[in-house]
């Protein structure tokens, strides 16, 4: 039986937004598209010797942050100006090609920090509040128990969101011993990477109350 392969919409691209670097619309496209014929080659596989599909394996943080790195890889080999930060942990993931000796650095400022979260509108959990340009990926995974792991949706990109944003824009959250403390945009950093998508695919019946660029 065939499983169900994620396709991108060229049409839900926003082509009026001013990309940073030399980024192209195109990039992101083939990036998406990179990701999407990955989860249905290796989810063939899978399913092909009983196995769960690589998105029901995986814990949504990690599933997350591996996106997060797929993403980051695929669109440093697209785009014309950017590479792999090559300093372990470094920030930002994405850099200014020839920016920094051996496109490596601990804490820069001329690139990308890249995320992907389940969590629409662009609200995700990061290690620090920082300037930075700032990019978001929200994507679904179809849990439906009512169908079969052939049956069910793909992994699919619903929103992207790309914009330049402040320190001063984001919110501390204070975790104690429960864990290591994190920091998200709060409103008015929200409308400002909100303002900045590129991308809008969202599925029937979801939330709408932020969508003011919509």
């Amino acid at each position: 039986m065939q499983i169900k392969k994620a396709v991108v919409d060229p049409t839900k691209f926003n082509r009026d937004l001013e990309l940073p670097f030399s980024l192209r619309v195109e990039d992101f496209e083939a990036a998406m598209r990179d990701v999407y014929d990955f989860f249905f080659d290796v989810n063939g596989m899978l399913l092909g010797k009983g196995l769960p599909r690589l998105d029901e394996m995986v814990r949504p943080a990690g599933l997350s942050g591996t996106l997060s790195d797929m993403l980051c890889d695929s669109l440093a080999s697209h785009a014309r100006g950017l590479t792999i930060n090559r300093h372990h942990n470094g920030h930002p993931d994405l850099l200014v090609k020839g920016r920094y000796p051996g496109d490596a650095v601990e804490a820069g400022k001329d690139g990308i920090e890249v995320k992907a979260s389940r969590k629409k509108g662009g609200a995700v959990d990061t290690h620090g509040a920082r300037d930075e340009w700032y990019c978001v990926f929200t994507y679904a995974v179809d849990n439906n128990p009512g169908k079969s792991s052939f049956e069910r949706a793909p992994l699919t990109f619903q929103e992207i969101y790309i914009a330049e944003v402040q320190e001063g824009d984001f919110r501390y959250n204070k975790r104690g011993q429960r864990g290591t403390d994190t920091a998200t945009l709060h409103r008015e950093g929200l409308k400002k990477l909100r303002a900045g998508w590129l991308y809008m695919n969202l599925t029937e019946g979801s939330s709408s109350e932020w969508r003011s660029h919509t």
